[in-house]
């Protein structure tokens, strides 16, 4: 029978135990762990990922601090707040919603943002510390999936690991990741030819390429692990993964759903990490 990974269900274990340490560190230190979310624009689903950071945030007891900013700030407004942000000892962690409007250089504003602060593990002193596996905040999707591995017991060393799609964000950190894991790795992407061919050699298939139901049942190994990064909205309004989840979780030994799995971790790592940067910077 196949096993349906609940990110659900782990990430609010994980989200209470994070909350009982907040509080532990409250009543040792009187440090509460502080994040700081900036918003900039109306992206209707950069709005609702915010809305959900912000709740957990309140949920766990965190000093948050929220900036909703008008789509026409400038770029020097913008870097003004983060230096503020950067230099303020309340706040652990910066979170700047992406994607940004066109005007602003996304990188700059990225890379501007104090590396210890860096929750989302976007800047290039965390990235690059993956390499020599000295990682000081590790990025939230690729941390979560492999969180969802191990809790369920997911055999990862030996294993041939193909993920689709390159992103910054997942794919080449979770690549790093898997293989501090001693996984073997494939990265495959938009450029890659006879991709079934990849596909049906994975022991642990992730995608993460943006394209609805596109990962078919013919294109997966039996019994092996799947791994749905994908958060795509069809047109009756649905949210579905990348993965054709209901003929292909019959396949494997394990799937993750959408919604369900990867989404709830990546935010349950968003908090893990702004704890972890709280306790390097004020203890």
């Amino acid at each position: 029978m196949t096993i349906i990974i609940d990110g659900k269900e782990i990430s609010k274990k994980i989200l209470a135990e994070i909350k009982a340490e907040t509080k532990l560190l409250y009543n040792r230190y009187e440090v509460k762990p502080g994040l700081a979310v900036i918003i900039v624009g109306n992206n209707p689903a950069s709005k609702i990922y915010v809305k959900r950071k912000r709740q957990t945030c309140q949920s766990l007891d965190f000093y948050s601090e929220d900036y909703d900013l008008d789509e026409s700030i400038t770029e020097k407004e913008l870097l003004n707040l983060i230096s503020d942000l950067n230099n303020e000892p309340s706040i652990h962690g910066i979170l700047v919603q992406l994607p940004l409007p066109k005007h602003l250089n996304e990188k700059k504003i990225l890379n501007f943002i104090n590396y210890q602060k860096d929750v989302d593990g976007f800047h290039p002193i965390n990235q690059a510390s993956l390499l020599t596996n000295e990682s000081l905040i590790l990025p939230c999707t690729p941390l979560g999936i492999l969180e969802l591995l191990k809790i369920y017991n997911i055999e990862i060393e030996g294993k041939h690991s193909v993920i689709i799609g390159r992103s910054n964000i997942v794919g080449k950190p979770l690549s790093l990741m898997l293989l501090r894991e001693n996984a073997t790795v494939t990265i495959c992407h938009s450029k890659t030819f006879n991709l079934e061919h990849y596909t049906k050699q994975a022991d642990i298939l992730i995608s993460a390429v943006g394209k609805p139901q596109f990962i078919k049942e013919n294109m997966v190994k039996e019994n092996s692990v799947v791994i749905d990064v994908g958060i795509n909205r069809l047109e009756d309004g649905k949210l579905v993964g990348d993965v054709d989840f209901e003929n292909v979780k019959n396949k494997v030994y394990a799937i993750t759903p959408v919604p369900g799995g990867v989404g709830p971790m990546t935010i349950a790592m968003l908090m893990k990490n702004t704890l972890l940067a709280c306790k390097k910077l004020s203890l």
